[in-house]
């Protein structure tokens, strides 16, 4: 039987094998994940899975369901080597497995720090369920967190921290807060509130050193000021896992370079998810873009066009790209691409809500809808998302009117 073998255990490698499992193809279908778990939510892990101590990882798909779709999975066992002259996985256990089609879902891996590359117990990152486990232990003994970057991540475990009570500081080199993903206007919102939720920000750090004594991170040597570190996080982004791709002579560029139906530079080897570089639609930016992107919508739309390239049935990805991040009270949702801060053309314009904390801003380029950013205003995310997918484009006046419900320009 022509395999189709897929190795991560994500949420874009969990719904390849939902969407599979629908065409009737479960029974061909080899799952291979690092990880002893099944697929599960990735999200509460830096929310509510480290603030309770009883929480669990939820499970994608139960292992029943795997088992009724004839999907057979090799758990605790890592890919190790692609052969792609002979078509075959090599496993960690010493199996072999033959491919016809071969999907990479292998995520990405959490950027570590020049200077400290040797493991210590008071330092995590966060990335899978191992790692959610161990920063929960560190943060229930400890008394203080530091972490290390003003990302999404970094910012949702420190607003988790302090809602446990912990003291949380925050150090970021950039001048501002989410720089490569949020505008300057919602930035400081974030900022605002989370130093109002007691949260200390150090911002625009030109250096970092650390004093360890071989087993725990004793200090942060920061722009010259030393800082005592009880619990450290490093959250100063990821890189795309591309080792098994880059050994096997796949065409990279920030991740494994795909076509717009997720195909490698091999035509039986696809990729998708965390570690995909693809060509975004021209309806979401200009022609010729190539972005990688981590989100679950990103995984689970490229999951479904991968799918349909595995059956013959090959079209180009072109789903609206959204993200959304729980931050203590704040729930921030965007849809579509922010325009860059220097491009020509662009305008951005807000809609107030029902209060101070919740609002929409509105970016525009050439007169064109094109990203939409909310603040506790799920019913702006919502219509918003459909504005976006409809082409539709409501003049900055009736949108930001508050009088103006978005629904009703639908």
């Amino acid at each position: 039987m022509n395999k189709i073998v897929i190795v991560g255990g994500g949420h874009a490698a969990a719904q390849l094998c939902a969407s599979l499992a629908e065409a009737g193809l479960g029974a061909r279908v080899h799952l291979v994940c690092a990880e002893p778990e099944l697929p599960y939510q990735r999200p509460p892990l830096s929310k509510a899975f480290l603030k309770n101590p009883a929480e669990t990882l939820q499970a994608l798909r139960a292992e029943a369901w795997y088992a009724e779709a004839g999907i057979t999975l090799h758990r605790a066992d890592p890919a190790l080597a692609i052969d792609r002259a002979g078509q075959r996985l090599q496993l960690q256990s010493g199996r072999a497995l033959d491919y016809g089609q071969l999907v990479l879902a292998t995520g990405a891996r959490a950027r570590r720090l020049p200077q400290l590359l040797v493991e210590l117990a008071n330092v995590a990152v966060l990335r899978n369920a191992a790692d959610a486990l161990a920063l929960r232990a560190g943060l229930a003994g400890a008394a203080s967190l530091t972490v290390l970057g003003g990302g999404f991540i970094g910012l949702e475990v420190a607003a988790s921290a302090r809602a446990l009570g912990l003291a949380v500081r925050v150090i970021e080199a950039a001048p501002r807060l989410l720089a490569r993903s949020v505008s300057a206007e919602l930035a400081a919102h974030v900022l605002a509130t989370h130093q109002a939720a007691g949260i200390e920000f150090f911002l625009g750090v030109g250096s970092v050193d650390v004093e360890h004594d071989g087993q725990r991170l004793l200090a942060l040597q920061v722009d010259g000021q030393a800082m005592a570190v009880d619990q450290l996080l490093l959250g100063i982004g990821a890189e795309p896992d591309t080792a098994l791709a880059e050994a096997a002579g796949l065409a990279l560029a920030n991740g494994i370079r795909v076509d717009s139906a997720m195909r490698s530079s091999d035509a039986a080897i696809l990729a998708i998810g965390d570690v995909a570089n693809f060509p975004v639609a021209e309806a979401w930016a200009p022609p010729g873009t190539r972005l990688r992107l981590e989100s679950v919508q990103n995984a689970n739309d490229q999951a479904r066009t991968a799918a349909a390239t595995l059956q013959g049935l090959p079209a180009a990805y072109a789903a609206l790209p959204w993200f959304w991040s729980e931050q203590g009270a704040m729930r921030l949702q965007m849809a579509g691409l922010m325009p860059a801060a220097d491009a020509t053309g662009v305008s951005r314009h807000r809609r107030p809500g029902a209060n101070a904390a919740s609002f929409s801003i509105l970016h525009y380029r050439d007169e064109r809808l094109v990203c939409v950013e909310s603040v506790n205003a799920a019913m702006d995310h919502v219509m918003s998302r459909k504005l976006l997918e409809a082409g539709r484009h409501p003049a900055p006046a009736q949108a930001c009117d508050p009088a103006v419900a978005l629904k009703s320009l639908l």
